[in-house]
C-alpha cells in the first residue's frame, strides 16, 4: 500500500476496551463535574458582582463576553471528555464526530477567540496578560489543527493534535490548583519579596499558574503520547502444534 493510500484509507474499527482498563476515566470526569459545579453558578446568575473576575472599570462588555467565554468553556471541557474516552470513540463513531463538531465549533473556537479579548482585558498585570494570550492563541492553533487532519483521514495525527487540545483545556483546572499553592508559599514573603504588597503576590501566583499549567499538561501530554508502546507477546504455541 503506498503512503498516500495508507493516509487516506478509513480505519477499521477497533474492538473498545473495557472501562476498567482506562482506569483514568472516571476520576477525570469527576474533576470535570467538580470544577464546573464550583466555577459556572457565579456566571449563570449574569450579576456581575458574583464575577471571579473582576471587570476593567469601564468596560461594559467585559463581563457580557466573560460569561459567554465561561460558557462556551464549558460545552467544551465537558465534549472533550466524549473525545478522549476510547471505548466511546470505537463503540459509536458517529456520536464522536457529533461530539467532535460541538466540542470545536460550539466550544473550543468561540472560547478561545472571547479568551483573546478576556486575556488581553486581565487585571492580574502584564505576565499573566501574555500567558492568557498565548494559552488561548496555542488551543485555537492545535485544535484547528486537529480538524484539519480528521477532515484528511489522518486519524492517528488527528488524535496526537486533540489530546493536545484537551490538555489545554484542562490547564484551567490545574492552574487553580497551582495558584492556591503558589499563594499558600508566596504569601510569607510579601513583606520580603514582594515589599509589602499583597496585589503583586497575588498577580506573581497568578502569573506562575496559568504559565505552569500548559506546559506540564502539555508536556506530560506529549510525553504519553510518544512513549514506547509495549508489543503483547503471543501465546505460546503448545508443543507438536
Amino acid at each position: 500500500m503506498t503512503s498516500i493510500e495508507s493516509l487516506t484509507r478509513t480505519p477499521t474499527p477497533r474492538r473498545a476496551e473495557a472501562w476498567w482498563r482506562r482506569p483514568w476515566m472516571v476520576p477525570l470526569a469527576l474533576v470535570v463535574v467538580v470544577f464546573l459545579g464550583f466555577s459556572v453558578p457565579p456566571y449563570l446568575t449574569f450579576d456581575p458582582s458574583l464575577s471571579r473576575l473582576e471587570p476593567p472599570p469601564g468596560n461594559d462588555l467585559y463581563y457580557p463576553l466573560l460569561v459567554a467565554h465561561v460558557l462556551f468553556g464549558t460545552v467544551a471541557m465537558t465534549t472533550a471528555c466524549f473525545q478522549i474516552w476510547p471505548a466511546f470513540r470505537a463503540r459509536h463513531r458517529r456520536g464522536h464526530r457529533i461530539t467532535g463538531r460541538v466540542y470545536v465549533f460550539a466550544g473550543v473556537l468561540p472560547a478561545g477567540v472571547l479568551g483573546l479579548y478576556i486575556g488581553w482585558h486581565t487585571a492580574a498585570g502584564p505576565s499573566v496578560r501574555v500567558a492568557n494570550l498565548v494559552g488561548s492563541a496555542l488551543w485555537l492553533f492545535v485544535t484547528i489543527a486537529a480538524l484539519r487532519m480528521a477532515r484528511q483521514r489522518r486519524y492517528g495525527d488527528h488524535r496526537k493534535w486533540m489530546s493536545r487540545s484537551f490538555a489545554l483545556a484542562m490547564s484551567i483546572v490545574l492552574s487553580r490548583i497551582v495558584n492556591v499553592v503558589a499563594t499558600i508559599v508566596l504569601t510569607p514573603q510579601v513583606d520580603t519579596t514582594f515589599l509589602g504588597s499583597a496585589d503583586l503576590m497575588t498577580h506573581s501566583a497568578a502569573s506562575i499558574g496559568v504559565w505552569l499549567s500548559p506546559l506540564v499538561l502539555w508536556v506530560l501530554t506529549d510525553w504519553l503520547l510518544e512513549r514506547p508502546r509495549r508489543t503483547r507477546r503471543p501465546a505460546a504455541q503448545p508443543p507438536g502444534s
